[in-house]
């Protein structure tokens, strides 16, 4: 592997930052950048300058896209009723694409974790206990990943909003336990959506 170019490495560092990229994938993301003509750099940067310029989040559930409210939001032909809490677009996306599900979404932006400084008041949940409160959501959905982060945020947001009166939902446990909703494939997020199981009410 060829040493010493500082550009190099402070690619593969800004590479590395990436969820999910390791520093041998970073670098070798980092020499493919290298090997490529400055056409296809420059559609790349172009890429990412349009994501950072064009991509924001919809003020209604916290989707990311080019309007807001998003196209989920705006359109007439969604369940407006049933609202799926997930903890990140990546989770929206792929229940979208299983194609089971036709109601409307609230993106968190992650998990409650407080060993890494991850609170309640970080995340969106405020603005679903709002939307909850306005009226006209029968049913939410908690499809939080089901890992021990995953499930602490559940049970808070069962803390939240079950004195609220709303059905809550719990996806079935289609997806492995300490899995990610985001790799999933699409028939088992179908089959979690299909097979969720309502929570029991509040006790008096």
């Amino acid at each position: 592997m060829a040493r010493g170019s500082e550009s190099i490495d402070g690619l593969t560092a800004e590479f590395a930052k990436m969820p999910g990229i390791g520093v041998r994938t970073a670098r070798r993301l980092a020499f493919y950048i290298q090997s490529i003509g400055m056409n296809e750099a420059d559609k790349l940067i172009e890429a990412i300058r349009e994501v950072k310029a064009r991509a924001k989040r919809c003020s209604m559930c916290y989707n990311v896209a080019e309007q807001d409210p998003c196209p989920i939001c705006s359109t007439g032909n969604r369940d407006r009723s049933t609202v799926c809490v997930v903890e990140r677009v990546q989770d929206l996306a792929i229940i979208e694409s299983s194609g089971s599900y036709n109601g409307l979404y609230h993106v968190l932006g992650g998990h409650i974790a407080p060993l890494d400084d991850v609170h309640p008041e970080d995340l969106s949940i405020d603005l679903l206990v709002r939307r909850v409160t306005e009226g006209g959501i029968d049913e939410v959905i908690i499809a939080t990943n089901p890992d021990t982060e995953g499930d602490a945020t559940a049970n808070y947001l069962v803390e939240r909003l079950q004195p609220l009166g709303v059905t809550l939902s719990m996806l079935a446990r289609g997806v492995p336990a300490g899995g990610q909703i985001e790799y999933a494939a699409r028939g088992t997020v179908a089959g979690a959506i299909a097979g969720r199981r309502p929570l029991p009410a509040k006790a008096p």
